[in-house]
């Protein structure tokens, strides 16, 4: 059966979601945390981030908390969180069945 849009996060919303788990960020803040927290494995381009904030907003995971002229500054709210935490214990049993299929062998 497919999955429902937003059940299984992106890469780049997984870390999107992450920054915001951290602190409250505007778009340029959380770009430069997933460049720092990855390492630059993972760089996020203008417009993937603020299509990804465009449907966590319209999700209600995340909500606008300040704007400075052009600069707005988003927070995560609990529904945020709840789907941040859902993915985090879809990742970890994604590499538990991965050491569980290395056992095997």
């Amino acid at each position: 059966m497919p999955k429902k849009a937003m059940e299984i996060l992106t890469e780049s919303m997984f870390y999107v979601l992450m920054a915001f788990v951290a602190k409250p960020m505007c778009g340029i803040e959380v770009a430069k945390y997933i460049e720092t927290r990855t390492k630059g494995r993972v760089l996020i381009g203008p417009g993937t981030l603020y299509t990804i904030l465009g449907k966590f907003e319209k999700e209600k995971w995340i909500k606008e908390i300040e704007v400075e002229g052009r600069k707005c500054t988003y927070q995560i709210t609990a529904k945020g969180m709840n789907a941040y935490e859902l993915e985090v214990r879809r990742l970890q049993s994604c590499v538990q069945d991965a050491l569980d299929a290395k056992m095997d062998c």
